[in-house]
């Protein structure tokens, strides 16, 4: 029954979570649902991306159940969101990267409350992370940004104040070199 209900998961996230409810005795609680997704394996990583930023109330709790499982209390802002990001793919919707990302920033900050001044710093750098990302290694990005311009869009981002340049430097650094 778990082996049918990982494939229908893998087809369609909904169908196979309604599937674990009704034959496999899974519990219909967000954390349930977040602990099938954080610790069982031959889930495809791009359908828990979208499962997580499906926008219904019982969706978003199982995301704030699912980040929680996190500790990110001392990692450093990079290894957080490589950590968090990990097991799943962010899905290509801009409003499910959105709600993921929210919830990842405010959960940061909850454990790491002396890094950043308030949940929208951490969540505009975790933006601009995957937007490093994606320009630094994909290939059809000819022009790569450069440090200077890195630290100039993220100018201001913390309560309007700037965070440290060697900090954002050891974000690009670390970004540019490990994908």
């Amino acid at each position: 029954e778990v082996q049918l209900a990982l494939r229908k998961f893998n087809k369609k996230p909904k169908a196979g979570v309604a599937y674990l409810f009704e034959h496999c005795a899974l519990p219909r609680t967000p954390e349930a649902v977040a602990d099938f997704l954080r610790t069982t394996r031959g889930l495809s990583k791009r359908r828990i991306g979208d499962y997580l930023g499906e926008p219904s109330d019982f969706h978003q709790e199982v995301l704030a159940a699912y980040t929680r499982r996190f500790d990110f209390a001392n990692l450093q802002f990079v290894e957080a969101v490589r950590s968090y990001l990990s097991p799943f793919r962010l899905p290509g919707e801009a409003q499910k990267i959105d709600r993921i990302m929210c919830t990842f920033s405010a959960h940061y900050v909850h454990q790491n409350p002396d890094v950043f001044a308030s949940a929208d710093t951490a969540y505009v750098l975790a933006f601009a992370i995957i937007m490093l990302n994606t320009d630094a290694h994909s290939p059809q990005i000819r022009t790569k940004m450069s440090l200077d311009e890195f630290v100039r869009n993220n100018r201001g981002i913390d309560a309007g104040g700037d965070l440290p340049e060697q900090m954002l430097a050891n974000v690009y650094t670390d970004i540019v070199h490990c994908e």
